[in-house]
């Protein structure tokens, strides 16, 4: 006799209205095709980009980000294991922002040589702060009713027997 609510259903559940939709085409479409991008642009998008901003192994982490984006994005999109695949998509903003948007504060910016200071840096990570919300925001809130996650939700929605 638990009240403690099942890991599944606490991954599924939302309360968020059907209008989360736009959010999760967004956020997903961009990870998809950003990540498509790693593999068919690898020396500007993919390995290069790696290599230039100083990730170690970037023959190797280069490819495996475009793999995370393309999962992830495609999981975002469909709305299904939405939770799930926010997090590793919080980690990717977030390491893109400090390991090649941060930089540029301070002018040290191997990507973006001759740019520095607080509105270079505003205008560069834009789109990685937007990504970086809308992930937050799917984490918190969930897939919305217009999302595989709740329409498994409510199949498995069963009373708690106490």
């Amino acid at each position: 006799m638990s009240d403690t609510v099942p890991w599944r259903t606490r991954l599924l559940s939302t309360t968020a209205p059907a209008a989360t939709i736009w959010i999760r085409l967004y956020v997903g479409a961009v990870f998809f095709f950003e990540g498509i991008q790693k593999f068919l642009y690898p020396d500007t998008l993919g390995t290069g980009r790696f290599d230039k901003a100083g990730i170690p192994a970037p023959g190797f982490f280069g490819p495996l980000d475009g793999v995370f984006e393309i999962v992830c994005g495609a999981l975002i999109l469909a709305g299904l294991l939405t939770r799930l695949a926010a997090v590793p998509m919080i980690v990717n903003m977030l390491g893109a922002l400090l390991i090649t948007k941060l930089p540029i504060l301070w002018g040290d910016a191997p990507l973006f040589s001759g740019k520095s200071g607080w509105w270079d840096f505003i205008h560069d990570s834009r789109t990685d702060l937007a990504q970086l919300c809308g992930s937050v925001f799917l984490l918190i809130v969930g897939a919305g009713a217009w999302s595989i996650d709740a329409r498994l939700a409510r199949r498995g929605a069963r009373p708690l027997a106490y």
